[in-house]
C-alpha cells in the first residue's frame, strides 16, 4: 500500500497541479463527509427505533435509565476500546489548525461517530453536527497527510470536510460554506471558496440520495414580516442575546466543575444520575429535540407536556409560562451534564432547541401583555439569534435557519435578530462555547491574520540550541578558550542538573578578557547575570513576540520549570512568520 501511494505521489507531482488536486479532493471529501453524516444519522435512528420498544412498556423510567446507559457505553468505549479521548468536534478541529499543524488522529474517522451515536441514540441532550464535522475533518486531515500536502492545503481540506459535514447533516450547502469561512477557515481567498463550494454541494447531494431532499425542519409562512412589529423583533433580539449569555456562562461553569473531577467514572455517576433526573421531570430535553423544534416552528407546545407528571396542567396559562421558563433554563444544564458525564455530541441542536423555546416563551409573554404576534415566526428567528450568539457566527445563523426551514421570506427579521443578538452577547461573552477553553489555554485561532499566524508557530520549532553552555564553576580562563571557538556572543550558564543560572554576554566582559591575572581567580558565577526577559515553554508565540518588542533583545532564553532549553532569536521568529505569511497569502 505504501509503495502504491508513493508511486501515486510521484505521478501526481509530474502530471497534476496543486489546484487540480485540491478540486478533485474536495469532491472526494464532500462525498465521504456526506457518507459520515448518513451513517451517524442512521445509527442514531437504529438505536432510537429499538429502544422505543422498551420505552413503551414502562412509566417513563426510561428517561432516567437510557441516558445513563448510553453515557456508560460511551465512556467504556473511550476508556477500554479506543483508549484515547474523543474530544468535542469543532473545538478539536480548531485546535488541530492552531496547534497541531492540521493533524487529526486516525481514530477520529470512527470514534466520533460511534460515541455520539451511543450518546444521542440513548437520549443524551446534545446534537450530531459536532461529531460529524470532527469525522469529516479527520477524513480531510488524513488524506492531506497521506499525500504529503502542505499545511495550508491540509487546512483547506479541513475546511472542505467541515463544510461537507455541515451541509450533509443539515442539508444546507450555502450555510455550510459560510460556517466554514466564519468559524473554521483562516484563508478567505477565491482559491479557498471554490473547493468549499464543491465539497458542500457533493456532500449535500450524497445526503439527498440517502436521506431525501426534505428540509430538516418543516416551516410554513402563515404571516409575513410586518414593519409595525419591528420593535418586538428588536426587543426579542436583546432577550435572545441575554439568553445566549446565560447559555454560554452556565455551559462554561458546569464544564469547569466536571473538569475538576479526575475520575471518569465519578463524572459518569454524578452527571449521569443528575441528567436522568432532569430528563425524567422534563422529558422534552431527551435526545436532540427535533420533534420539539418542529412543533415550535408550528407555534405548538403540546410536546412539552407529553409523558410529564404535570400533563393535567396543560391548559393553564400560568403553568405554561412557568414550564417554558424552566425548559428554557434547563436545556443548557442537560447539555452540559451530557458532556460532563463523558458524552460526545454537538452544541448546534441544543442551541436551536433553546432558540425555538425562547421564541415561544417570548410570544407567550407578549400575548399576556395583549400583543398579538405569530409564535412560529419568533421561534424561527429565535433559533437564528441563539446560533449567532452562542456560536458567535451571525452569518451562519442567518443562512442556516433560512435553509433548514425554507424560511427565506423572513430574511429581514432573521438578519435583525441574529445581528443584534450576537452584538448583545459579545458585550458579556468574548468567546463562543467552542472557543472558551481554547482561548483560556492560548490555543485559539482567529481571523486576525497576524495573531492567527503567530498562533500557528510552535515554540519548540523556534528554539535554537547551538549555544556554548557553561557551568558556574568554569574559570574565566576556560571561558576564554570557549569563546575562541564559539560563533555566538551569548553563553548560558547551567547547572549539571539542567537548572538555568544566568547568562554571560561577550560585550560585557570585553574589557577583561585580555587580563591574564584574572583567568584563574574569576569564575563564571562571578560574571553571569539573570536576564530580565525569559521565555517560558508554555508562552504563546504572540507573547514571545511581545517580549522581543518590549525588550529590544535579539535573543531570549527559553526555560521549562527552570530548566534550560535554548534560545529563541528575533531573526528566527520573524523569518518563520514571514515564511508562513507568504504561504498563506499565495493564491
Amino acid at each position: 500500500m505504501k509503495e502504491i501511494l508513493t508511486r501515486f505521489i510521484i505521478w501526481r507531482n509530474k502530471h497534476v497541479t496543486d489546484r487540480q488536486l485540491i478540486l478533485a479532493l474536495s469532491i472526494i471529501i464532500g462525498i465521504l463527509a456526506g457518507f459520515a453524516a448518513v451513517i451517524i444519522k442512521n445509527l442514531v435512528r437504529f438505536i432510537e427505533t429499538h429502544l422505543a420498544v422498551f420505552a413503551s412498556t414502562n412509566n417513563g423510567l426510561f428517561y432516567i435509565l437510557f441516558p445513563v446507559i448510553g453515557l456508560s457505553l460511551t465512556v467504556l468505549f473511550i476508556k477500554y476500546i479506543n483508549r484515547r479521548p474523543v474530544r468535542h468536534g469543532i473545538p478539536s478541529v480548531l485546535f488541530s489548525i492552531s496547534k497541531n499543524h492540521g493533524k487529526m488522529n486516525t481514530h477520529n474517522l470512527y470514534s466520533s461517530i460511534l460515541t455520539s451515536a451511543l450518546t444521542v441514540g440513548f437520549g443524551g441532550s446534545v446534537g450530531l453536527e459536532g461529531p460529524t464535522v470532527a469525522t469529516g475533518a479527520a477524513i480531510g486531515s488524513n488524506i492531506g497527510r497521506m499525500l504529503n500536502l502542505s499545511y495550508k492545503q491540509i487546512v483547506l481540506l479541513l475546511g472542505c470536510a467541515s463544510a461537507g459535514a455541515m451541509a450533509a447533516i443539515f442539508k444546507a450547502p450555502i450555510a455550510a460554506v459560510v460556517f466554514s469561512l466564519e468559524v473554521i477557515m483562516l484563508d478567505l481567498t477565491m482559491s479557498a471558496i471554490v473547493p468549499l463550494l464543491i465539497a458542500s454541494a457533493t456532500a449535500t447531494l450524497t445526503s439527498y440520495y440517502f436521506l431525501g431532499q426534505a428540509v430538516l425542519y418543516s416551516f410554513s409562512i402563515t404571516e409575513k414580516f410586518q414593519l409595525n412589529q419591528l420593535i418586538w423583533y428588536l426587543l426579542f433580539a436583546l432577550f435572545t442575546g441575554m439568553v445566549a449569555v446565560y447559555f454560554s456562562k452556565v455551559y462554561n461553569f458546569i464544564t469547569e466543575l466536571f473538569e475538576k473531577i479526575s475520575n471518569v467514572f465519578y463524572r459518569l455517576l454524578i452527571g449521569g444520575v443528575i441528567l436522568g433526573i432532569v430528563i425524567f421531570f422534563l422529558p422534552s430535553l431527551y435526545g436532540e429535540g427535533y420533534e420539539v423544534i418542529n412543533a415550535s416552528l408550528k407555534g405548538q407546545y403540546g410536546l412539552l407536556y407529553e409523558n410529564t407528571l404535570y400533563f393535567s396542567l396543560k391548559g393553564s396559562v400560568f403553568y405554561t409560562f412557568f414550564v417554558f421558563l424552566i425548559i428554557l433554563l434547563s436545556k443548557v444544564v442537560a447539555t452540559s451534564l451530557t458532556f460532563g458525564s463523558g458524552g460526545v455530541g454537538g452544541i448546534f441542536a441544543p442551541t436551536l432547541f433553546t432558540g425555538g423555546i425562547a421564541g415561544l416563551f417570548y410570544s407567550q409573554l407578549l400575548g399576556i401583555a395583549g400583543v398579538d404576534v405569530n409564535p412560529a415566526n419568533f421561534a424561527l428567528v429565535g433559533m437564528a439569534g441563539m446560533i449567532a450568539s452562542v456560536i458567535h457566527a451571525p452569518l451562519t445563523a442567518i443562512f442556516l435557519i433560512a435553509e433548514i426551514t425554507g424560511g427565506y421570506q423572513l430574511f429581514m427579521p432573521l438578519m435583525i435578530v441574529a445581528t443584534l443578538s450576537y452584538a448583545t452577547t459579545k458585550i458579556f461573552v468574548s468567546n463562543s462555547v467552542y472557543t472558551m477553553q481554547l482561548a483560556k489555554r492560548g490555543e485559539l485561532i482567529t481571523h486576525h491574520k497576524d495573531k492567527a499566524l503567530l498562533m500557528m508557530l510552535r515554540i519548540n520549532e523556534l528554539i535554537e540550541k547551538d549555544f556554548n553552555v557553561l557551568r558556574p564553576s568554569t574559570t574565566m580562563g576556560q571561558l576564554i578558550e570557549t569563546i575562541k571557538f564559539a560563533h555566538r556572543n551569548i553563553f548560558p550558564v547551567v547547572e549539571e542538573d539542567g537548572n538555568f543560572r544566568g547568562i554571560i554576554k561577550l560585550d560585557d566582559i570585553r574589557h577583561i578578557i585580555f587580563d591574564n591575572e584574572l583567568y584563574n581567580r574569576i569564575y563564571v558565577r562571578d560574571l553571569m547575570f539573570m536576564p530580565e526577559y525569559i521565555i517560558s515553554s508554555t508562552d504563546t508565540v504572540e507573547e514571545v513576540a511581545m517580549k522581543f518588542q518590549k525588550s529590544g533583545r535579539y535573543n531570549i532564553v527559553v526555560l521549562e520549570h527552570g530548566k534550560y532549553l535554548g534560545f529563541i532569536s528575533r531573526a528566527k521568529l520573524f523569518s518563520s512568520y514571514r515564511s508562513l505569511l507568504k504561504d498563506f497569502s499565495e493564491e
